[in-house]
């Protein structure tokens, strides 16, 4: 293989980060394992997993003079393979390595390899060749429920399932929030109808005045209109015959966004049934 230039030091760290995630990331023994598997040192195997790796790497890329070890443990760190159980997370973790690695003139490929690109010198670059709508939904600072329930989708820019997948994550919530077991429209009215109590399950306000009974009204039609637009299209609809647009589903995401903090902050009342 012919020599990988060095990677800088700031690079490298970020993507030890990302690699060594106390979340999502490797774990200590996988750490472990890799390093061994390419035969590269590792000076400080009891300290924290991303401190632990960025001395492995930093220590063997100075012995190197280049960053080809590096590369090959971020290969097989992304191996397809070691993620057949969860799909997402390899999309999510390529993802933030492809931003970083496009400051270094490197795009991470869905067979886990890497393929040298022009370098990109800004963020704003390296957001879109990572992924457009990612970068325009943390702009929008979109609620991350419902990036939850749709983020592979959104890595692979599928947005129809992606659509799908957020209107789903508000009838979740509303189950989850109100104890109800039903769905789309006929869910909005459960949870939010008055009901032969004169009062709902859940509330956005506190109901006392005009206004407050419209905005709740307002947002069960909203809701109710999203699940028929979307969720009721896309359960029933072949992909090729419903397209979605990047700008639609932007949008669709966004009102989800809404519905979820508005959901977060309604009031479960003392009614039962």
């Amino acid at each position: 293989m012919a020599a990988i230039p060095s990677f800088g030091e700031a690079h490298l760290q970020r993507v030890c980060d990302i690699l060594a995630d106390t979340r999502t990331g490797l774990t200590g023994s996988e750490i472990g394992r890799l390093l061994g598997q390419l035969g590269i040192e590792d000076p400080q195997p009891s300290d924290t997993k991303r401190h632990r790796l960025f001395a492995a790497l930093k220590a063997r890329q100075a012995q190197d003079r280049c960053g080809n070890n590096v590369a090959a443990f971020v290969q097989a760190a992304m191996e397809p393979v070691r993620f057949t159980n969860d799909t997402a997370a390899f999309e999510e973790r390529r993802a933030e390595l492809s931003q970083v690695l496009a400051f270094c003139g490197y795009s991470l490929g869905e067979d886990g390899k890497l393929r040298a690109v022009a370098p990109v010198s800004t963020l704003s670059a390296a957001e879109e060749r990572a992924g457009r709508i990612r970068a325009e939904l943390r702009r929008r600072s979109v609620h991350p429920d419902v990036l939850a329930f749709c983020r592979a989708e959104l890595l692979q820019s599928n947005y129809f399932h992606a659509v799908f997948e957020a209107t789903k994550s508000v009838a979740d919530k509303i189950r989850a929030r109100s104890g109800l077991s039903g769905d789309g429209s006929e869910l909005v009215d459960q949870a939010f109808g008055m009901g032969k109590a004169g009062m709902p399950f859940l509330a956005f306000n506190s109901l006392l005045s005009d206004t407050e009974r419209s905005e709740h009204k307002g947002l069960m039609n909203l809701m109710k209109g999203m699940f028929g637009a979307f969720r009721n299209v896309t359960a029933h609809a072949p992909k090729i015959t419903w397209p979605i647009s990047e700008q639609d589903a932007l949008d669709l995401l966004t009102i989800a966004s809404l519905l979820h903090r508005r959901l977060d902050a309604a009031i479960r009342t003392p009614r039962t049934v």
